[in-house]
C-alpha cells in the first residue's frame, strides 16, 4: 500500500548506540526519550510473544497523575512490546518550521518541563527496560508510540500516513509485522468530513492487509465494534444522534464506531485480510463486566455504555499460537483503566511449534 504507507524509518535510539540490523532514515534522526543502550541481551533471533496495547487519552497526563498504577500493571504483566494510542504530545519543531515526528517538541518552556516529566517517568522500573519509538503529530493531538523490552531487535521501524503522522507504527520482525494504529474517529457528520476520513482509511488500510507479505499482528485503538457482542447497549449506539442530527444514508446513523456502515467495512478487512479477532477467537460470549475497552464518563448518559474498540487482530496463521487475549479493565466505574477511557488489552503467543520427531521404529 505504498500511498497509504510510506515508510520514514527510524529508530528511537541514539544513533551511535543503534544494534546493527535495525533499518533506519537519515531524514528524522536523534535520540529518543529513553536515550540508552539498545543492545539486545536475548538469545539470537528471539522475537516477543506477549504485547499490550492501551488507549492512553494523554500519555503525558497519565504520567502525572496515574503512573505508579500503569507501572504495577506493566511489572505484572511483563510485556514485551507496548503499544501506545493518543499520546497527545507534539512532534519537535519550531512554529513554521519543519517538525520531527519522532522527537518531543522542547523548544518552549512549557515543552521543556513536559518532556522532563516523560524522561523521569521513562527512566524508573519498568520502564527503564523499554526504548521507545514516537510517531507524533503538530499538536497535542492522536500521536502514537511503540516501547519494546531491549533486549529485541527489529528489522525495521517505520511510521508515515500519506505524509501525515501520529497514527501508524510499523515494526518489522523476521517471522512477523506489528502494526500499531489509532483510526481517526467516523464523526457524527457527513459535512464534517469525518464520515470521508474514515472510509478513506478503512480503504486504505484494507488495502495495506492485502498486500503485507508477512504474518501480522494489528493492535490500537481500532475505533469500532465490529459486532452486537462488542458493545454494552446495542439500541442505545445504533439509535445514538448528535443534537438531534440523522446522517442522509442511514448506515451511516448512531453511535462512531458502531455504525453499521463501519462494522461492515471492519468485516471485509478482517475476511479479505484473511485476519482473526484474537480476544473474539478465544471469548466467544458476551462479558458485561470485562468484556469491553472503551467506557463512558461514570457521570451522564453514558454511564455504564461501554464498547470493545481496542484490538489485537491477527493473521490466521497465527492464531493457533494464540494463548491469550485479555481486558485488563472492569465495571462500569473504569476500574483498571489508569485514568483513561480505554482499558490495557494484552495478548500473549506461544512459541513458534517445532517440528515434530520422527517415530522411532519399533523391535
Amino acid at each position: 500500500m505504498k500511498r497509504f504507507f510510506q515508510p520514514v524509518l527510524k529508530d528511537g535510539s541514539p544513533a551511535k548506540k543503534r544494534p546493527a540490523g535495525v533499518a533506519t532514515s537519515d531524514c528524522a534522526d536523534g535520540p529518543a526519550p529513553t536515550a540508552a543502550d539498545a543492545g539486545g541481551d536475548g538469545p539470537p533471533g528471539e522475537e516477543p510473544r506477549r504485547f499490550v496495547t492501551w488507549n492512553a487519552n494523554s500519555l503525558l497526563l497519565r504520567m502525572k497523575s496515574d503512573w505508579s498504577a500503569f507501572c504495577q500493571f506493566v511489572a505484572r504483566v511483563d510485556p514485551d512490546v507496548i503499544c501506545v494510542q493518543e499520546v497527545r504530545m507534539p512532534a519537535a519543531g519550531s512554529k513554521g518550521a519543519p517538525k520531527n515526528p519522532s522527537e518531543l517538541k522542547d523548544d518552549t518552556t512549557s515543552s521543556r518541563e513536559e518532556k522532563q516529566t516523560v524522561l523521569r517517568a521513562l527512566s524508573s522500573s519498568p520502564f527503564k527496560d523499554y526504548r521507545v519509538w514516537w510517531s507524533l503529530s503538530d499538536s497535542k493531538y492522536a500521536g502514537t508510540a511503540v516501547f519494546m523490552k531491549k533486549k529485541f531487535e527489529p528489522k525495521k521501524v517505520s511510521f508515515n500516513l500519506d505524509r501525515t503522522y501520529g497514527r501508524v507504527i510499523i515494526v518489522e520482525f523476521e517471522s512477523f509485522l506489528l502494526l500499531n494504529t489509532y483510526a481517526p474517529n467516523n464523526g457524527w457528520k457527513e459535512e464534517e468530513n469525518s464520515f470521508q476520513r474514515r472510509r478513506k482509511w478503512d480503504k486504505r488500510m484494507l488495502e495495506f492487509v492485502q498486500q503485507v507479505d508477512k504474518p501480522l499482528i494489528w493492535c490500537g485503538d481500532l475505533n469500532v465494534s465490529h459486532d452486537e457482542i462488542d458493545v454494552s447497549h446495542p439500541n442505545f449506539f445504533s439509535d445514538a444522534k448528535l443534537n438531534g442530527y440523522i446522517p442522509p444514508n442511514k448506515e451511516d446513523s448512531g453511535q462512531p464506531g458502531f455504525t453499521l456502515a463501519e462494522r461492515q467495512r471492519f468485516g471485509s478487512i478482517l475476511s479479505q485480510g484473511k485476519l482473526v479477532d484474537a480476544y473474539r477467537y478465544l471469548h466467544k460470549e458476551k462479558d458485561m463486566e470485562c468484556g469491553f475497552s472503551w467506557s463512558g464518563n461514570p457521570i451522564g448518559k453514558y454511564r455504564g455504555k461501554r464498547m470493545r474498540i481496542d484490538y489485537f487482530v491477527v493473521s490466521e496463521g497465527l492464531k493457533d499460537r494464540i494463548v491469550s487475549c485479555e481486558m485488563h479493565g472492569h465495571g462500569i466505574e473504569l476500574e483498571g483503566f489508569y485514568g483513561s477511557d480505554h482499558c490495557p488489552v494484552s495478548l500473549e503467543l506461544s512459541k513458534e511449534a517445532a517440528e515434530a520427531p520422527e517415530s522411532k521404529s519399533s523391535g
